[in-house]
């Protein structure tokens, strides 16, 4: 037999095992289904949470209140984002595919921020400016031309001076990626160059796409639906604790995955296993008008699972380099549901944007470095007409507000808009606003555990070293040049790990280098200048 028809006959009987149904896992199950020709019926998704869709979630009714924890921002080049998506069915129109929806739905909701920017109550005065020294200047472009190797385990703030952590550049840069001083330097460069197409726009944080509604709604339900329509199973109840690995490191194979409640899924011989590393949303605690989200940042079972595979087996990577210290990776997030139009009408012409076009707003004089956004309505596709959502999060929440004089962690929903309403210098009446309001606070104890400081091996390959019926996937594996703490990071690495084990579709693309591009430098480095 042909090494061909050997292959087919392979795929023909095998099961895929995908364990974790975030983007990583759902991506895979689609890259199987539509290019590598597996019937659904022989792929199972492993996921412990009840819903699929990991980070990108969607939650709650008018009644207790809408919840998202959190949400990732595109632009144009995530070339593995839009193929997947352009296969799938949007929720409103199953005739407009996902991306064709996010496109269009930018087009006619353009994003253009006139107020970044607060202080002092008001519209900074400098928005629109970096506020870059010549030193700093230079210290970035160091960094840009710098090869990664020799940047590991350096942090931000051994690289730049304390003069450009107070900069308006790093405090517009830091609350839109969610990076702080403590991070990992080398990350800090690939998103440098990844994203330097996107200079120009940067203090009105122009270039970015977002989706019609929250991206459970947006993404995650209609690719949900597709799979399901296939006949790929689903399994939402069952943690994964363990699995059984046989063989040598030159060839390993996993025969079994082992369940929280005992019981064991055989993995047969021509089957294979997609492993879903770490999390960032792991261990997430909510809380309400009245209650703090309670503080236990144990790591839960995507972690747990994770630690344990690198104790016992090579290849697996240091999983403690990211999930060792909370204190370095927590922040609190809070999705607030109105029940008038009040204050989404007062943040119009405070801002100076219409609804949905300004994107994230930051006081930078916060003491929790507080930012919100005020969503395009609605913003969830089932939300109570007369309801409104808006979002926010605190980055350096570990530091005590302005008015409520503790941790944001240790905050109430109600004591957050307080915080909020005091920077805005709300008057009693314009607070009475938020009075029938509901507030959802969320504790995230690993949300920027991908940004810590690493050295190689900290983060496995997607095929570890004797891998024969097994990958990794998510923001955890290691993957040349892109950046993590995005969706396209995920979906790349199930496009690698599909193709690394079926051999029937291609390897991701090249990640896009418009860092190489003459006239993208050039407008960068006039933005950088001020000029």
């Amino acid at each position: 037999m042909a090494s061909s028809e050997r292959e087919e006959a392979t795929m023909a009987t095998a099961h895929h095992h995908i364990v974790g149904g975030g983007i990583a896992g759902l991506a895979a199950a689609v890259y199987l289904v539509r290019d590598a020709g597996v019937a659904g019926e022989d792929i199972t998704i492993h996921e412990q949470l009840g819903v699929s869709g990991g980070s990108l979630d969607g939650s709650g009714d008018a009644q207790q209140g809408y919840l998202v924890r959190g949400g990732r921002m595109f632009e144009e080049h995530f070339a593995n984002t839009f193929d997947l998506l352009g296969s799938i069915p949007s929720a409103d129109d199953p005739t407009v595919s996902v991306k064709e929806d996010v496109l269009a739905f930018n087009q006619m909701v353009p994003g253009s921020g006139n107020c970044r920017l607060i202080r002092d109550g008001k519209p900074a005065e400098d928005r629109f400016t970096l506020g870059l020294s010549p030193h700093d200047i230079f210290d970035i472009n160091h960094l840009i031309l710098h090869p990664e190797n020799g940047l590991e385990q350096r942090t931000i703030d051994s690289w730049f001076r304390p003069e450009f952590l107070e900069s308006n550049f790093w405090i517009m840069w830091a609350t839109m990626f969610s990076f702080q001083p403590w991070h990992s330097l080398q990350e800090m460069r690939r998103y440098l160059k990844r994203f330097i197409h996107l200079f120009p726009g940067f203090t009105r944080i122009e270039g970015i796409l977002r989706t019609r509604y929250n991206q459970y709604d947006s993404m995650i339900a209609p690719i949900v639906a597709w799979l399901r329509a296939r006949g790929v199973r689903m399994e939402l109840t069952k943690q994964l604790v363990d699995v059984t690995l046989e063989g040598t490191r030159q060839s390993r194979r996993i025969t079994a995955l082992r369940m929280q409640d005992g019981s064991s899924i055989a993995v047969g011989g021509m089957d294979f296993v997609y492993l879903t590393l770490g999390s960032m949303t792991d261990g997430s605690a909510l809380g309400d008008n009245d209650t703090a989200p309670v503080l236990d940042d144990a790591p839960g079972g995507a972690w747990t699972l994770w630690r344990k595979l690198a104790s016992e087996h090579e290849g697996f990577g240091r999983p403690e380099a990211f999930c060792g210290d909370t204190q370095k990776t927590a922040w609190n997030s809070f999705t607030v549901t109105l029940d008038g139009p009040d204050f989404i009408e007062f943040m119009e012409d405070y801002s100076g944007n219409r609804t949905g076009t300004g994107g994230l707003v930051t006081i930078a004089d916060s003491g929790w470095l507080m930012s919100f956004v005020i969503f395009h309505q609605p913003h969830f596709r089932g939300q109570q007409h007369g309801r409104y959502v808006f979002w926010g999060y605190g980055l350096r929440g570990d530091r005590p507000g302005d008015v409520v004089k503790k941790p944001m962690w240790q905050a109430t929903g109600d004591e957050i808009i307080t915080e909020l309403a005091h920077h805005l210098r709300l008057t009693p009446e314009q607070k009475a606003w938020f009075d029938t309001a509901k507030v959802r606070p969320c504790r995230m104890p690993f949300i920027t555990s991908q940004f810590m400081p690493r050295r190689p091996g900290d983060r496995p390959g997607v095929r570890p070293s004797g891998a024969a019926n097994f990958a990794l996937m998510g923001q955890f594996v290691e993957q040349p040049r892109d950046c993590v703490f995005t969706v396209e990071y995920s979906v790349r690495s199930a496009r690698a790990a599909v193709s690394a084990l079926t051999h029937r579709i291609d390897p991701p693309p090249p990640v896009a280098r418009t860092d190489l591009d003459p006239l993208v430098l050039a407008r960068a480095a006039r933005v950088l200048m001020g000029i």
